[in-house]
């Protein structure tokens, strides 16, 4: 797997490469139509306006309430007729947005004299604001606007804050004891110029950014997503004409699903097919309420669904900063389809609830020293009489071994080479005692590392008898077996598919050396295997194909048989990553399998014919700060207890993406008594 990072910036590069694209979607170009606005708010008290957000009123949607900001005025609140209501103070208000969080609308904005995200909520009963900030959340800029996004993952709510040096900053919102509102900063974008407006889509979970020299990208939104920009516009080349302004979805699903764009120096709004990947669809013209035309386009707001009899199928709301009286414009989407000659879409739809399980971290390790794809495959010591002295053993394949403890302190480190996949195995007799051996697979030298364990002081001491060379290209995933016989085996892949199988064995001199027993081949690259001792069993992950169950014995040969294929089970997308064991009485328990592509784990039974049971996520948890895990290489589970807490075991995996704050990669740890409660496990 290799793991990027990447950080847009907009270069020659960049715009050669959509130049096609965009040149083709503008030849299907639809003439310009002219639309009426049915409505307008009165001008804002103080002056100025850049954005405005439609607090919807599900109760009576007629008596929903258009927010707009006010600049120095603050937020200010209109009945749908124009009218002015109340305001709430908050310095310097740039950028609205809203979303419904339980029975609470919740609106952000940003406060441009503070520096700060400022949260509210209004009340349609009273019609009333109130200020619901735990604390400010301070940006360490001025900032330009803002939008906001429900996760249709996990529920959690996000803010992004845009900044005039290009910054695109995420905030995870969440709840605090006393019913306010908390922000981390879990994710920080940069664009190489300033950026005012973007907007999010809930279900599809996709950001859209305006970067206002430049054109259009799109996102997206999940944090622990990999960070890669879509062009969907882009200045000269495409149908932005100079700069590009405020952006609106008009969700209604299948039946018309759109993105509009204040398209400034032309004086029009594009419109873009969300249903044909963001496709030119056309472009109208406002004529203003009491005015022929937008004077200062800013800001724009999207709502598909029912709001009174004058916006059957929902508004579009353009902010009007205009030098004189701003103010926002009321257009019913009904006029707006029309005119394009489009259907509007159906009821805006709503996220469709996640099935996978969701769990949050209880700790996790500092992050490795070295940056990018780093860390990769945890282990579980158990200490077999003092659960203070349970012990991680984790790699970091750009340095060696690490060693913490369950509370993620680093006990050691050993640059000993890049070790990819480490694990271990108790009861191997060495010198005279009974002994617990760690193996590494070491690209470094193409070797395995071969290590015992102290019980008491957690270190690891090598024992290797000398170079134990893999013969192998990469010497790449890595596991163990102890039959029980007590004889013991490493397995080690490369990433051409072959895997070799080695028995352990002891010398004279208190050294272990390797001696290789089997090969097995697989079509294409592997990495995750976990044996069973108690059934022998030896389980591997195909990355981009199946799960197989094969025998761990060197005698079994090559007979396998696939427990699961990456195309027969929905839960599942590629790469297939760590598996690990939870191996409970009586031949019962699960195989755990990182399914990389969708930052999730597969649980499967480890009797019979090893069905799948469900999926879970590791998402973050606001509060403690640990956010959640993405893009899992290695991971480990056992089902023996690590103390209290963890009387039930815990599962531990590395977080390819360590994103609260951004930061290199670690490894995190659930109590296995979370996921069972989460996913109604025996």
């Amino acid at each position: 797997m290799i793991h990027r990072r990447q950080h847009l910036a907009a270069s020659a590069l960049a715009l050669l490469f959509v130049a096609d694209q965009a040149l083709a979607q503008a030849t299907q170009a639809a003439p310009t139509v002219s639309v009426a606005a049915v409505g307008a708010t009165v001008p804002t008290e103080q002056g100025g306006g850049n954005a405005a957000a439609l607090l919807y009123n599900s109760a009576d949607p007629g008596k929903s309430i258009i927010a707009a900001t006010g600049e120095l005025g603050g937020l200010e609140f209109h009945s749908l007729d124009g009218a002015r209501k109340t305001a709430l103070p908050g310095g310097e208000t740039y950028g609205v947005d809203t979303r419904e969080i339980g029975d609470q609308t919740v609106l952000a904005v940003l406060d441009r004299q503070a520096g700060r995200i400022r949260l509210s909520s209004y009340d349609f009963t009273s019609g009333q604001a109130q200020a619901i900030d735990a604390r400010p959340l301070m940006l360490g800029y001025a900032g330009e606007g803002l939008c906001l996004h429900k996760s249709p993952r996990d529920g959690s709510l996000y803010a992004f804050a845009l900044g005039g040096d290009g910054q695109l900053d995420q905030w995870l919102l969440y709840p605090t004891a006393d019913g306010k509102l908390d922000g981390r900063l879990v994710r920080r974008l940069h664009l190489s110029s300033e950026a005012k407006y973007c907007v999010a889509d809930d279900p599809s979970g996709a950001l859209y950014v305006a970067q206002q020299a430049v054109g259009i990208w799109r996102y997206d939104a999940d944090p622990e997503a990999e960070t890669v920009a879509t062009v969907i516009d882009i200045n000269r080349l495409g149908r932005i004409k100079g700069e590009v302004g405020g952006l609106a979805i008009l969700n209604g699903g299948d039946q018309g699903n759109y993105l509009v764009a204040v398209n400034a120096d032309a004086g029009d709004y594009n419109v873009y097919d969300r249903n044909a990947d963001d496709r030119f669809l056309g472009a109208f013209r406002v004529q203003a309420k009491g005015a022929d035309a937008i004077e200062g386009p800013a800001g724009l707001f999207g709502l598909r669904a029912p709001v009174g009899p004058g916006l059957p199928a929902g508004a579009l709301l353009v902010t009007d900063d205009r030098k004189v009286g701003a103010n926002t414009q009321v257009l019913s989407w009904q006029d707006v389809a029309s005119a394009l000659k489009v259907s509007p879409g159906q009821a805006a739809p709503q996220a469709t609830p996640s099935t996978l399980a969701l769990v949050q971290a209880t700790m996790e390790t500092p992050p490795v020293e070295n940056g990018g794809d780093a860390a990769d495959d945890p282990a579980i010591f158990v200490h077999p009489t003092d659960p203070t002295k349970n012990a991680i053993i984790a790699t970091d394949k750009k340095g060696g071994l690490l060693v913490y403890d369950l509370s993620g302190k680093l006990l050691q480190s050993l640059p000993d080479g890049k070790m990819n996949n480490v694990d271990l195995r108790g009861g191997f007799k060495l010198g005279g005692k009974t002994v617990t051996l760690v193996t590494a697979s070491d690209r470094t030298r193409k070797a395995i590392a071969i290590y015992t364990l102290d019980p008491d002081t957690r270190l690891l001491t090598s024992v290797a008898d000398g170079l134990q060379a893999t013969g192998l290209s990469d010497p790449y995933g890595l596991c163990m077996y102890r039959n029980k016989s007590g004889a013991t085996f490493v397995f080690i892949s490369d990433p051409d598919g072959g895997v070799r199988q080695w028995k352990l064995l002891a010398t004279p001199g208190g050294k272990v050396k390797a001696q290789q027993v089997r090969d097995l081949k697989f079509d294409t690259q592997t990495e995750g295997c976990v044996a069973d001792d108690e059934t022998g069993a030896l389980y591997i992950a195909e990355e981009d194909t199946a799960l197989w169950k094969l025998g761990a014995e060197p005698s079994t040969g090559t007979a396998r048989k696939s427990v699961v294929r990456v195309v027969d089970n929905s839960a599942l997308k590629d790469d297939l990553e760590g598996v690990g064991l939870y191996a409970q009485a009586g031949g019962k328990g699960y195989l755990v399998v990182s399914s990389q592509g969708n930052n999730s784990y597969a649980l499967f039974r480890r009797e019979g014919d090893n069905a799948y049971v469900g999926s879970f996520a590791v998402i973050a948890d606001g509060a403690t700060g640990i956010d959640g895990v993405s893009e899992t290489d290695g991971l480990e589970v056992t089902s023996l207890s690590l103390g209290a807490g963890l009387e039930g075991g815990a599962f531990i995996a590395q977080d390819g993406r360590n994103v609260s704050p951004p930061e290199n990669q670690n490894f995190k740890l659930v109590p296995w008594s979370t996921i069972a409660g989460k996913m109604g496990l025996r």
